[in-house]
């Protein structure tokens, strides 16, 4: 049996399992199921795909983010072990001055990077707060307004009874 595609029956619709009934909490492999499918819908903040649209047309930051990504991985350190030995026994005797000097301006320029992913991630951080705080807002303001209505639609419904008796 094939399954839906994420969001094929609408928004509010969260798949086609039973509704639980009334009192019983319903069953949890079914609420684990709609917590999944939501999940999948809501699956990146909309800063996050930006973010991602912004890196990805520009060449300088897709070569940052390749070179950050090897830098932080294992085949990173494998290769550095290799390199190092192979240095140490057949290219450079001791105390190896010249990888000495290769080592020290790695080390910069891998600081360099870092600095750099510290302030790209400051910066998505801020974007996503301001779009947080953005979205919060309106949301406040919609339900405040939610609110005086039905105030306002509560007190006359009660000025009508109150005027029948």
């Amino acid at each position: 049996m094939a399954n839906p595609t994420p969001g094929a029956e609408g928004p509010d619709h969260l798949g086609a399992s039973p509704q639980p009934q009334a009192g019983t909490g319903g069953h949890p492999d079914d609420r684990k199921n709609r917590q999944a499918k939501l999940q999948q819908r809501l699956r990146h903040h909309p800063v996050v795909l930006e973010e991602q649209a912004r890196r990805a047309q520009s060449v300088q930051l897709r070569i940052a983010d390749w070179i950050t990504a090897f830098a932080g991985s294992m085949n990173f350190v494998y290769l550095h072990i290799a390199g190092f030995t192979l240095w140490m026994l057949f290219i450079e005797s001791k105390p190896w001055p010249t990888l000495t000097l290769i080592v020290s301006l790695e080390a910069i320029f891998l600081s360099t990077f870092v600095m750099i992913g510290q302030n790209r991630q400051g910066a998505f951080q801020q974007a996503k707060a301001d779009h947080d705080f953005t979205e919060q807002e309106l949301e406040l303001k919609t339900n405040t307004q939610l609110t005086r209505e039905i105030h306002a639609l509560t007190t006359e419904l009660h000025n009508r009874l109150l005027a029948r008796h």
